[in-house]
Parts: C-alpha cells; structure tokens; sequence
C-alpha cells in the first residue's frame, strides 16, 4: 500500500502560466458598470487605480497569460507547494473517502494571497508606481502585499477592518515588518471613514468601509494606485497556479478529485484551488463537484441575491454583477476577518448562477472545532478562514461513510493561524459565539440596492 503524504513537484515542473476561466465559460460576465454614468466600464475607466497591464488581464478573454519571469522567480522561495494527503484525518474520522489539501500555508505570509500579490506589484512596478493603497480584513492580504512591494520599493498604506486590527495585532506587526503602514478603517484620514465615523463612532469596520478608503485615497493621489486581494478577475486568474499544481500533483498520486473544497470571502482561494479542476467540467464534462464555504453570519452566495452592486460601502466602485448581501451590510464581529466580505467576485457568482459551483455556509463555532480536529491530527494549525472549508470537508467525509462510498476530496490549505491564536483562546474559554444573520437583515441592506437604478 502506498503511504506516500505529501506530493512535491520540482521548480522545473511549475506551471508557467495562470488560467482564465472567462475564456470557457459558456455565459460570460455581465460587464462592470461605471459607478455614475451606469455604462460598461472601459479601460480609461479604471487606469486611475491599476495599471494597464493588470486591467488588460481583468478583461481577457485569453485562456492562458504567462508569469513574467521575475514573478517566477520569487514564487519559487515558496512555490511548488506540496499536496497532502491527510491519513491521520481520514483515520480519525474512519472515512472511505480519500482527502488531499494543498497546503497554501508555506508562504512567507502564511496564505495563499502572495500569488496575487506579488503579480501585482510587479505590474505597478514596472509602470514606474511608487505607492499602493489597499484594504485589508484578517491581514492576510495586507501581510501578502506588504511582503510583495518590499521587493520592487513601493510604499503601501494598508487600511485594516478596525475589528481585525484589534483582534489580531501581530498581522499589524508583520505588515510593519515588510515597511507598510497599517491604519484601523473606518479612519479619520478620509472622506469615506469620516463620514461611517460620524454615523457610528463604534463602527467595527467591513471590508466593504475599507475598500472605499483606500480607493479615495489612491483616486486622490495621481501618484497612487490600488491593489484589490480578492473578487476581481486578475486576482482570481493570479491564485490558479494553486489548482495547476494540484492537477500535476492529483496526476503523480493517481487520484482525481469527486469534490473541491474552498472557503470564500471574495473568491480568491476557492477560485485558485478550483478553476483549472473545473475546466475539465466544463470541456470534457467531468462530475466534479465544487464547494465554496462561507461563514453563516456573512452567507451572501448561500442567501444572497444576484445583481449588480458596488464593491466597497460608500459607492466609489465600479458596479459589478454579484451574488450580494448589500454594500452597506456589516457583518458580524467573527474571527474570520477575511471571510467579512458583503459581495462575491462576478466570475465566481455566474459560475454559482449557472450550477457549476455549490455553496454551503457553516457557523462559526463548527468551523473551530474541524479546525481543532484537524490540528490534532495533522498537525498545522488553520487560519479560522481556512477552517470553513475543514468543517466542510469533514462533513463530506462522514457523508461518504455513511454511504459508503470512496470518494476523492481536495481542499485549499489557505493559511496557517499562528498570528490567530487569540481565536482560539477564545475557542477554547467558550468565548466565542454563533452569528444568524437574519433575514430582516438581509432584507434591509438589499433595499439600499434600489436606488442604484441597475
């Protein structure tokens, strides 16, 4: 019998270019919309906050795009990652299915988000930028795109959900470490944080409210520009070196996945991990099944409705086609900070609109307790982000007892929660609590979406 755990591939055998689901998809996007005039956004539009090579790939309808060699280059301090087979979970939960993960967590940020970030500051490097602006929730983003613009000597002010600046003070530090500055949003240094300040001086923050600030303040500055972790379709097309990976690592181990697990703030993880899987489905029909997890408290792919809506709060977005929540939704104060998401990215959302995808969204208190499983057994700790998507695979193993069925399961590893620890303090003290968003709440944050007109 083959006890083979983790499958590695050679710097040689990594992949060489990003997929672009777009180009497969039988029904496109719907176009983003210009935030006033209601138009499909041009290229013009958006070259005030990227440059022009990343909004070329945001519109690509090109298969493949290839890695610029100075990106590879510093992928490979951390890239391959290896494929883990997970026995001693599989053991514990006396399954017939098989589960594999990827484990994302062996970056030097500790996720998955410097496969973006990294991408994305060479681009603005190279277009002579000097300073990025960004968001960030749990600072796993934050962290990445700290680490990142380090090597190409690029400024970067990072605007943190004030909740998550509390919770989780050592993100801050490793973002400070790598030379960025961090700011609790809502903050008093914009238009948009004063203005959320001024209606709720105890405003815990969102992603949305710290999207809008570090907009403004990028749109402000002609000097500036804006980096975005999640939700677009650059930064989903950057994470599918994950699943390109795994297809080769899947190939040495002599396995393919029945189901793909993801967990879903924005997209990005579940999208890395998924897309190449899922162009088998789409053009050779494989059956594969694929599960993005969300947190009960912020479920809008589960309980959301699909229009178009701004990414950020205040409304200086473009207007993207979305499984939404609301752009005014706050979630609750869960320790998943990068899962505090009101939106989901428009590829993700047609995908889940069409039936290519699933959703399912789990509470927070289960969630810890599968990650507490799985660092029992194997060992690492989770992100409670990356927790999610355990709960859901130790559900689909069960499923798979109790049918009998030996089934193959791949999930994301998204991160380690080692800078988390206070979540888990909190765990374990019975601190921590259960968030149902109801659906008055819902209701409500919908209702503000009439007035866009779209």
């Amino acid at each position: 019998m083959n006890k083979t755990r983790k499958i590695f591939l050679t710097e040689k055998e990594m992949p060489t270019h990003w997929y672009n689901i777009h180009a497969d998809m039988p029904n496109k996007t719907l176009p983003p919309l210009h935030p006033g005039t209601k138009k499909p956004l041009g290229s013009d539009d958006l070259a005030g906050l990227f440059p022009m090579e990343l909004i070329k790939q945001e519109m690509s309808m090109e298969q493949y795009i290839e890695i610029p060699e100075r990106v590879m280059d510093i992928y490979r301090i951390w890239r391959p990652s290896p494929l883990v087979r997970a026995r001693n979970l599989e053991k514990l939960l006396d399954t017939p299915a098989k589960i594999y993960y990827k484990n994302e967590s062996v970056s030097p940020a500790g996720s998955h988000k410097p496969n973006t970030a990294v991408p994305q500051a060479y681009y603005n490097y190279m277009e002579g930028v000097k300073k990025i602006t960004t968001e960030t929730g749990a600072g796993q983003w934050g962290s990445a795109l700290a680490f990142a613009t380090g090597f190409f000597d690029i400024e970067l002010k990072v605007f943190m959900v004030k909740v998550s600046f509390n919770q989780k003070p050592y993100r801050k530090s490793m973002m400070n470490t790598w030379g960025a500055s961090v700011v609790a949003s809502p903050s008093e240094l914009t238009e948009s944080g004063r203005k959320i300040l001024a209606q709720d001086p105890d405003s815990p923050g969102s992603l949305g409210i710290a999207i809008s600030e570090a907009v403004e303040m990028a749109a402000k500055d002609p000097e500036t520009k804006y980096s975005l972790g999640s939700v677009l379709n650059h930064v989903l097309m950057h994470q599918t070196i994950i699943g390109e990976e795994a297809l080769k690592q899947m190939e040495k181990a002599g396995d393919y996945p029945d189901v793909v697990i993801g967990c879903f703030g924005g997209g990005s993880n579940f999208a890395g991990i998924s897309f190449p899987f899922l162009r088998n489905k789409l053009l050779n029909g494989h059956k594969t099944r694929f599960v993005a997890v969300e947190p009960s408290s912020c479920p809008k792919l589960t309980r959301g409705e699909f229009r178009y809506d701004f990414g950020d709060t205040v409304g200086l977005t473009p207007l993207l086609p979305m499984y939404t929540l609301g752009h005014d939704f706050i979630p609750p104060k869960i320790h998943a900070g990068g899962l505090r998401y009101h939106g989901a990215g428009s590829i993700v959302s047609q995908l889940l609109k069409d039936g290519f995808i699933e959703a399912n969204a789990v509470h927070q208190t289960e969630s810890f307790e599968a990650g507490v499983m799985f660092a029992r057994c194997e060992g690492i700790i989770p992100a409670p982000e990356t927790t999610h998507a355990i709960a859901q695979v130790v559900a689909e193993a069960k499923k798979a007892k109790e049918e009998g069925v030996a089934k193959t399961i791949l999930f994301n590893f998204s991160g380690h929660g080692l800078v988390d620890m206070a979540s888990y303090d909190q765990y374990f003290s019975g601190a921590l609590h259960d968030y149902e968003t109801t659906q008055e709440e819902i209701r409500k944050s919908l209702e503000t979406l009439e007035s866009i007109g779209v």
